[in-house]
């Protein structure tokens, strides 16, 4: 299945850094249309940008983005935080939310594979969804996937809904509780992950990093 998304991307062996891998997880589907998907991309731009601009992020953090709504699609491969370009995404489409969540979990296996494959120490990954509906396709089984690489700390996975999106079924993904965006604050939001992620790329491998409220921006 992964291979189907994936064009093969060189891994950059010339930078010794440790790295975070993060999957931005981005419904785009129909109902996204509108004010909606102008502030998701607004806030994807303002995450490019806050992670230049710290040396080290952008030298550790790795970021990719999968889309889901007219299929799912993934819009970039893996590439660190400094050579980082904010697609421009737009909205189509139902929510085959299940079918990226497995995706998702796929590239990071996968990223996991190259680290060790280059001697490359790398941080505890990272997913984060963002919905604003209900998945149409089978999702229950990527749910159990989520839980079982969290339980094993594989994989910290997190899941904002947007709107009227169905938190009761965002809460059976994963054991982190689901956070509610604010309005449209996704620039808000996306500043608060990039210093979140900087914040790791800061720490030592494996050492627990305290995140910061996300009062800002959610519904708390």
């Amino acid at each position: 299945m992964l291979n189907e998304y994936l064009e093969k991307v060189e891994f950059d062996t010339s930078n010794p850094e440790a790295r975070c891998a993060c999957v931005l997880v981005l419904d785009v589907s129909g109902s996204m249309h509108g004010e909606p998907l102008k502030q998701l991309n607004n806030g994807v731009q303002a995450f490019e940008q806050a992670l230049k601009e710290d040396g080290l992020a952008a030298m550790r953090v790795e970021i990719a983005v999968v889309t889901f709504g007219n299929g799912v699609n993934v819009e970039k491969d893996f590439v660190s935080a400094g050579h980082f370009e904010a697609p421009q995404l737009s909205a189509s489409g139902l929510t085959p939310m299940g079918e990226a969540m497995n995706l998702s979990l796929d590239m990071i296996r996968q990223r996991k594979d190259t680290y060790k494959q280059n001697g490359v120490a790398y941080y505890r990954p990272w997913i984060f969804l963002i919905t604003d509906g209900v998945p149409t396709d089978e999702w229950q089984s990527a749910a159990q996937r989520v839980q079982q690489a969290e339980a094993r700390k594989s994989v910290a996975f997190f899941c904002v809904g947007v709107q009227n999106a169905d938190m009761s079924t965002l809460s059976k993904i994963t054991s982190r509780h689901p956070v509610k965006l604010k309005g449209l604050h996704f620039r808000e939001m996306f500043v608060w992950l990039s210093q979140s992620l900087t914040s790791v790329s800061h720490s030592q491998v494996g050492e627990q990093v305290p995140l910061t409220s996300p009062a800002g921006w959610a519904e708390v």
